[in-house]
């Protein structure tokens, strides 16, 4: 999904009553295509602090909707929403500064914004700073906290993340060797349409019949 409707469906789909009302006419104008009166209703909301209208501010900038293309003026106002608390912001932020789009690239950087979104519970920067520190990449290379990760972002329902932790279970990295866990979270991914995952399930069940049920 685009970023920009990423951000305006969180504000849709908002209770009402938690809404700025600039916010929810800049929604509505967004909606029937006004993106001059859509920035303007956003903008407002966001200089009175309002976060969710800062991050649709500068998804609109960096994507040049309602005004010219403004990377410099994006990135500010998703520094703003990201350090008022907006994981999504954070999860943004994170995939600027892995690109270098506004800012000096920084791997560690990223690792650092996805970190932040991730303790919030966003199952994509789980995905990611779980992958950071399983290659090592932005962050010293660390199989538990991949592992942590990655189940946390199997737990949100991510069928790549339940594939991978459904591994690490089957072989013992980053975690005590199970069997069991294994086949469940085989299992999950593989009701979400993985069929490697369905194969891996088969063989993982098939290994604890012959053992007697023994995880290990």
């Amino acid at each position: 999904m685009p970023l920009v409707a990423f951000a305006l469906a969180v504000a849709a789909s908002a209770a009402p009553s938690a809404r700025d009302p600039a916010t929810d006419a800049g929604w509505r104008a967004y909606r029937r295509g006004d993106y001059a009166e859509a920035f303007a209703d956003y903008e407002a909301a966001a200089q009175k602090g309002d976060r969710l209208a800062q991050f649709n501010v500068a998804m609109m900038l960096l994507r040049g909707e309602g005004k010219p293309a403004d990377v410099s003026g994006g990135v500010a106002w998703l520094t703003r929403a990201a350090d008022a608390g907006m994981s999504q912001a954070q999860y943004e932020m994170g995939l600027l500064a892995e690109r270098g789009m506004g800012m000096p690239r920084s791997l560690t950087e990223a690792t650092a914004w996805w970190q932040k979104a991730a303790e919030q519970g966003h199952t994509q920067a789980q995905v990611e700073v779980a992958t950071q520190y399983f290659l090592g990449r932005g962050a010293p290379k660390d199989w538990k906290l991949a592992a942590k990760w990655y189940e946390a972002a199997a737990e949100g329902g991510d069928v790549g993340a339940q594939y991978i932790i459904a591994s690490f279970y089957e072989h013992g990295d980053g975690v005590t060797k199970d069997l069991r866990r294994a086949l469940r979270w085989y299992t999950l991914a593989a009701q979400q349409g993985d069929i490697g995952a369905a194969v891996q399930a088969k063989d993982v069940a098939r290994r604890l019949a012959e053992s007697g049920g023994a995880s290990r």
